[in-house]
């Protein structure tokens, strides 16, 4: 394998977006890391997934959602705990949502399939941030599945909100997780 290709797939890690801050990619940057996603297998070129950038100003009503959610599962919790959900929405320069889109008019495509697309793309989006010398990270949790977070970004009944990318500048470094050993996850038949 090439010693960049090797660098790259290795080299990048998980950063918690509690540990991503400014700066964050710029205006060309940020394009360059969103357009690696359209070299990800698209069978019937369909795009099964899409992107929605959160900007700063929309970053209160999400957290707003994220504070909602919180108490929707649970009525007794505190204040701090509530603020912590409404400052998630707030961290991390660039934060992306990722978009599944199982819309296909001849279907003849697997959820799955998509799916497994969505995957490669969001990949790509990692490994192209990491590239640029930055940090990123994946987030999910029940807000996804929530009809609050549903509408505020004004999903089609045939999309589904998979998670949250945070890229920027890692602030603080964490150990490397080991890997786990190719006997692991790979067998013979």
């Amino acid at each position: 394998m090439d010693e960049f290709a090797e660098k790259l797939i290795h080299g990048r890690v998980h950063v918690s977006p509690k540990r991503l801050g400014n700066p964050g990619p710029s205006d060309s940057q940020k394009n360059q890391i969103l357009l690696a996603a359209n070299a990800a297998p698209d069978h019937g070129r369909i795009v099964p997934w899409r992107f929605i950038e959160i900007g700063q100003s929309s970053r209160p009503a999400l957290g707003e959602v994220f504070r909602q959610c919180l108490l929707d599962r649970d009525q007794s919790a505190s204040p701090i705990q509530l603020q912590e959900a409404r400052e998630k929405a707030l961290r991390g320069p660039l934060l992306l949502l990722a978009i599944a889109n199982y819309a296909d008019n001849t279907n003849e495509i697997s959820k799955e399939e998509k799916l497994v697309s969505l995957g490669c793309a969001i990949q790509n989006v990692l490994l192209s941030a990491y590239a640029l010398g930055f940090g990123s990270g994946l987030s999910s949790g029940k807000a996804l599945q929530s009809l609050r977070l549903r509408s505020l970004f004004h999903l089609a009944d045939h999309e589904d909100p998979i998670c949250f990318i945070t890229i920027g500048t890692v602030t603080q470094n964490k150990p490397s997780r080991v890997r786990p050993d190719l006997s692991t996850y790979h067998s013979v038949f």
